[in-house]
């Protein structure tokens, strides 16, 4: 796949190879798209859940109701 950028998006895509320390322009390129894809499912989960009605309040009994589960959970092996 070829691109073609104005001058002046190439010349920054340029400083961003350099000051960032990505090996090419393209590494570059396919860095953004991840982070564009990344953001694109953020956005669909949090428009899922806004479209969902709350299940439970979420306040300060909410909280600490959550601290009281942690605090009676038993404990794993790994934290000694």
């Amino acid at each position: 796949m070829n691109i073609s950028l104005p001058e002046s998006l190439k010349s920054f895509v340029d400083e961003q190879v350099g000051e960032r320390g990505y090996s090419t322009s393209s590494e570059y390129v396919r860095e953004l798209i991840r982070k564009d894809q990344d953001r694109q499912r953020l956005r669909g989960v949090l428009l899922a859940g806004a479209a969902t009605a709350p299940a439970a309040p979420v306040d300060s009994a909410y909280f600490e109701g959550l601290r009281e589960r942690v605090r009676r959970a038993p404990k794993s092996a790994s934290q000694g």
